[in-house]
């Protein structure tokens, strides 16, 4: 073939054109996947930044990990829910109450159970302690029939200003969230102590823990130094056995074989515990 006829081989102009334009199609066609995802129904209509809060704000309570467990300052943070309770009676120590709490993003919008994940059996958990720390509750509330209203029952043992707080993992961020908010509880009838029946509780010595005696079985939490400082981890060891010697037949509530609750005194916040061993029965 004469010189005349060869063609000639692209110019680097040519080239980059051609790279430039695979890179654009290939952005495009990369954003139109990412916003198909996006509209893609999730079963939720709330999305991540309606768990945000304004970060001039000051301290807030976004995205806890599960996997990391430490005291959460639910009190003294903010928190991107707001929650309201209501009784269909005033609280009185001794009787059922019957309560609705109202969950709403800082929007305004509610918080419903589709718009939750399913953490430990259940979309929502609620721990309640009373002001001595003596009477803690756990509940799970049902949503009810106006979206983002919730209802559940229990009984107070003792009077005072209850403070319950919230635990619940929204879907649209997969993380652990919590609110708080507070119930008044009248005092029982006649002034009974109702936290009577057959507990007794023994403080080890040197501050390494405690032991409490209930129904025929000893619960011992014992810490692996003494004493325990704050901002320092710590490791804990709890233990269940029978005064007759017998076996401790364990079984898993809520997808673990023990919870352990800790509060502070001024129940500003808490800490959610479960066993390093993923089978206790082995």
């Amino acid at each position: 073939m004469s010189a005349e006829g060869a063609v000639p081989p692209p110019g680097r102009h040519s080239l980059e054109r051609r790279q430039w334009r695979q890179l654009g199609v290939i952005t495009v066609a990369a954003l139109a996947i990412y916003a198909g995802l996006r509209v893609l129904p999730t079963g939720t209509n709330l999305s991540h930044m309606d768990f945000r809060v304004d970060p001039k704000a000051g301290n807030a309570i976004e995205f806890c990990d599960p996997l990391n467990p430490q005291f959460i300052p639910v009190v003294a943070a903010r928190s991107p829910v707001t929650v309201g309770l209501s009784t269909l009676e005033p609280a009185t120590a001794g009787r059922e109450v019957r309560a609705t709490i109202a969950l709403r993003t800082a929007g305004g919008k509610p918080v419903a159970p589709e718009d939750l994940l399913v953490t430990h059996t259940m979309p929502l958990h609620l721990l309640l302690v009373d002001p001595t720390l003596r009477d803690y509750q756990h509940v799970h509330p049902l949503a009810a029939k106006e979206p983002g209203n919730w209802t559940f029952a229990f009984t107070p043992r003792l009077g005072g200003t209850y403070r319950v707080f919230a635990d619940f993992t929204p879907a649209a961020t997969s993380r652990g969230l919590y609110a708080s908010a507070d119930l008044v509880v009248g005092a029982p009838a006649g002034g009974a102590d109702l936290m009577t029946g057959g507990t007794t509780e023994i403080e080890l010595p040197g501050g390494r823990g405690a032991t409490v005696e209930r129904d025929g079985f000893t619960f011992s939490l014992v810490t692996a130094r003494s004493p325990v400082r704050a901002g320092e981890v710590i490791d804990l060891r709890f233990a269940v056995s029978r005064r007759d010697g017998g076996v401790v037949p364990l079984q898993p509530v809520m997808g673990a074989f023990a919870h352990l609750v800790a509060f502070d005194e001024a129940r500003t916040g808490f800490a959610h515990l479960h066993p390093a061993e993923a089978d206790v029965t082995k």
